[in-house]
């Protein structure tokens, strides 16, 4: 402990085997050892001794839309990660849309890493996107960093962001399995979204049905099998439905290279509580009923969803109107 220059301590700190008390030891911004509470502290180092107040790592985000540059009206990095370090988080990875340009080819992933660096106030990792139009990207974005891919299967909300049909979906987890990256999905099939009813307006009972679970389920059976087909890996991005978890217990214990996450929202709100008109309320998947969401946490807890991220996704308040089927979601 020769070199170190901070001491935390505290009598519940979270570690891989528990909460415990412990001493954990600090040089250079990096842990450097997770000690007895009884530990000595090097007459050098600076002792903060949280008492009972629980100490964790700092958390990973890896689902944050930056939207910077080109929608900073909405957020940026400055504002997003300063957020993100006073909720404890000090790593996000941003997603490859609302920005403009996306991160869609190596050089608009510098372009946004330049942006980036002049603004971030915690570590920053950035997702690459998968479009239709741009298979012969995705390789040189891996070996540039990103931590692999985003594909929508139903239309995005954004123009820049195109969606993957069937057979673009094949083609790009090909390409993307090839050189052994990962493709994550928002998993809503547009067939069955266009045949669900739109009614538009305030009720939140009629957006809900707008984004049948089937929808979900459908994407995922979709997704799965392409992933099996090919020995892919794939992640399930925002789970909403709890119907799909069956068929993703299926196939984790087949084999199948498939992480799933939810989200906050699932797991702490319900479709019965979100008030007529309250479109802050509005994301894609939705947030479903109380039973659905009991069923999520159960899944959480024995392993079938591997993770919670935030989905953060702001925009202005004027995009938040009344009307479900026209606000913004997010």
């Amino acid at each position: 402990m020769s070199d170190t220059e901070l001491v935390l301590r505290s009598t519940r700190v979270i570690t891989p085997e528990g909460t415990r008390p412990a001493t954990v030891t600090v040089s250079g911004g990096r842990i450097t050892a997770v000690l007895p509470y009884e530990a000595a502290v090097p007459s050098a180092a600076r002792l903060e001794d949280f008492g009972d107040h629980v100490l964790l790592p700092g958390l990973v985000d890896t689902h944050v839309h930056v939207n910077d540059p080109g929608r900073t009206e909405w957020e940026g990095f400055w504002t997003a990660t300063r957020a993100a370090a006073a909720g404890g988080i000090t790593t996000l990875v941003d997603m490859p849309l609302n920005s403009l340009p996306p991160t869609t080819t190596v050089d608009n992933l510098r372009t946004k890493q330049a942006v980036a660096a002049d603004k971030a106030h915690i570590d920053v990792g950035f997702w690459g996107g998968a479009l239709p139009d741009n298979v012969k990207d995705l390789r040189p974005l891996h070996e540039s960093g990103v931590f692999g891919f985003k594909a929508f299967l139903s239309p995005s909300g954004v123009d820049e962001f195109p969606h993957l049909d069937h057979d673009r979906l094949a083609q790009s987890l090909a390409e993307i399995a090839s050189f052994g990256g990962l493709l994550i999905v928002h998993a809503e099939d547009p067939h069955h979204l266009d045949a669900a009813p739109q009614h538009g307006g305030p009720k939140y009972a009629d957006f809900l049905a707008s984004r049948p679970r089937d929808a979900e389920d459908t994407a995922i059976a979709q997704l799965i099998a392409q992933a099996k087909r090919l020995g892919a890996r794939v992640h399930v991005l925002h789970l909403s439905s709890s119907d799909a978890l069956p068929l993703i217990a299926e196939a984790k214990a087949e084999g199948v290279r498939l992480t799933v996450e939810t989200c906050p929202h699932y797991l702490t709100l319900t479709a019965e509580e979100v008030p007529d008109g309250a479109s802050e309320f509005k994301c894609c998947p939705p947030i479903r009923e109380a039973a659905n969401q009991d069923l999520l946490w159960q899944a959480l807890a024995d392993g079938t969803i591997d993770c919670v991220v935030t989905d953060h996704s702001p925009s202005t308040a004027d995009l938040k109107t009344d009307d479900f089927a026209t606000a913004w979601g997010g």
